[in-house]
């Protein structure tokens, strides 16, 4: 293809902003932007997210060729490059800002890109590998296995998908497995201590969740100062009075699928030597597994697994929690990490390759190929019935992925039987379980081809002479 000549006027695709970006925002529930950190927001437009970050307590600056010129570009430990790459035409040019990027970030790099699903919301013309707009402005719209693909070329490292459009690339291989075992493994928070004795409850508290006693250098700096008079021997045998010890064995249970479950993503995403684990894995390992080597091994034959449509449909069939259809099992995120450990490694490798959107409420995993859609219902809680709002779906063969949105559509998907998509001890399930068992009674359940949309659902209320009052199913009154 021969590059068409054609100078773009860039500053046209800086908007203004009023909050974060998803981008910016993404990196502070992921905890990658600290306050104390050093910030570089590269290619920063008007300066919307440095404005923002600063007023979070962020050591942040911001660097545009067009309206922060004179910023001096030092080194940072974070680099924010937000929609930048897509609005670059000449791919050498676009290579060469991602390049330039990456050398500045200390830590991490943080690349986001509109996504193809936007092409309806782009009005332009074919023009060399992205699209001429209206306002002669230039986008190239990545596929999110694209962008992940394109940043891992030109950094060499391996990266992580944060959420759709959203990628992480770590300078350390260190940081990159730190993160990956907080998304996978997350650490509970640590009980408040003010004295000794409710630092030992705190311990005995970390002791029952993880099955196993913590090191001095996992326990918070102020916790230890107030154990530092105790002997090691001393606080284990205080915790061993105090710990009990079925919670103590289902802790250790719990931690070692979820070791498991880390190291087979780890395979996924390229795995590293035993020293390279964050320290809480590595003692996780030694704890709960006679050695590394053993470790690995099993959670290699976890990931075969998911290439078994058997074993997968059994999986689901045995999973505790979630909503089996002929296709697919439904599972709400209150409950998804309650299904069987190699489903939630099947959710997990979808969400490193392709990025789990920020919001979503049902996860669907297919038994027949692989494919994970997150499906949200900003309603879920409050509706008896909600409505989709969105859909993102990846295929996991191809890593191929989609985005559907229902904002505009006049007759929606909706849900019925709320409670199966939740566990037992939900504390919404019998509410939603009196429900259904009302509607059912009612007749509304026996056309279920007709109640899946708005339209259908309601044609069904009208025809039993019923109406929803919140969760109550009341009779329908004349007029």
């Amino acid at each position: 293809m021969v590059q068409q000549t054609w100078s773009s006027d860039r500053r046209l695709t800086a908007i203004s902003r009023a909050s974060l970006s998803v981008p910016a925002r993404q990196a502070i529930v992921d905890k990658q932007v600290l306050p104390g950190l050093a910030v570089l927001d590269y290619g920063c437009g008007r300066g919307g997210d440095v404005r923002a970050l600063q007023q979070l307590d962020c050591q942040v600056t911001g660097w545009d060729p067009f309206y922060q010129a004179d910023t001096r570009l030092e080194p940072a430990d974070v680099v924010l490059l937000t929609y930048v790459l897509n609005v670059i035409e000449d791919p050498q040019e676009r290579r060469k800002t991602l390049q330039d990027a990456w050398d500045l970030a200390g830590t991490v790099l943080i690349a986001s890109a509109r996504l193809t699903w936007e092409r309806s919301k782009v009005r332009g013309e074919a023009f060399g590998d992205g699209l001429l707009t209206s306002r002669q402005t230039f986008q190239h719209l990545f596929g999110a296995s694209e962008l992940r693909t394109y940043v891992e070329e030109v950094t060499g490292v391996r990266t992580v998908s944060a959420a759709p459009g959203i990628v992480y690339a770590f300078k350390d291989e260190r940081a990159r497995l730190s993160y990956l075992a907080r998304r996978i493994v997350p650490d509970a928070e640590w009980l408040a201590s003010e004295d000794t004795t409710s630092a030992i409850a705190a311990v005995v508290d970390h002791v029952e969740r993880r099955g196993r006693l913590p090191r001095m250098e996992e326990v918070p700096q102020p916790m230890a100062e107030l154990l530092g008079h105790l002997r090691p021997n001393e606080v284990r045998r205080l915790v061993r009075d105090s710990a009990d010890v079925g919670r103590v064995e289902e802790g250790g249970k719990r931690t070692t699928l979820n070791t498991l479950l880390f190291l087979a993503v780890e395979l996924f995403n390229g795995r590293g030597p035993f020293s390279s684990l964050p320290l809480s894995v590595q003692l996780d390992v030694r704890a709960f597994f006679s050695s590394y080597k053993e470790a690995c091994q099993r959670s290699d034959r976890l990931l075969l697994k998911l290439r078994d449509d058997t074993y997968i449909r059994g999986a689901m069939n045995a999973s505790a929690v979630g909503k089996l259809t002929p296709t697919a099992l439904y599972v709400h995120q209150r409950a998804i990490d309650r299904i069987p450990t190699v489903l939630r490694l099947y959710e997990h490798c979808a969400s490193i390759a392709a990025g789990r959107p920020q919001e979503w409420t049902l996860a669907k995993l297919r038994h027949q190929g692989r494919g994970v859609s997150w499906l949200h219902y900003p309603d879920f809680d409050t509706d008896p019935h909600p409505r989709t709002l969105s859909s993102y779906h990846v295929e996991l063969k191809t890593l191929e992925t989609s985005f559907t949105s229902y904002a505009e559509s006049l007759n929606r998907p909706l849900l019925h039987r709320k409670h199966e998509f939740l566990a037992e001890d939900d504390p919404d399930v019998e509410r939603y379980k009196r429900l259904t068992a009302s509607e059912v009674r009612a007749g509304l359940y026996e056309h279920p081809h007709l109640i899946g949309t708005e339209d259908g659902w309601e044609k069904e209320l009208v025809r039993c002479g019923r109406a929803l009052r919140g969760h109550r199913l009341v009779r329908r009154t004349a007029g």
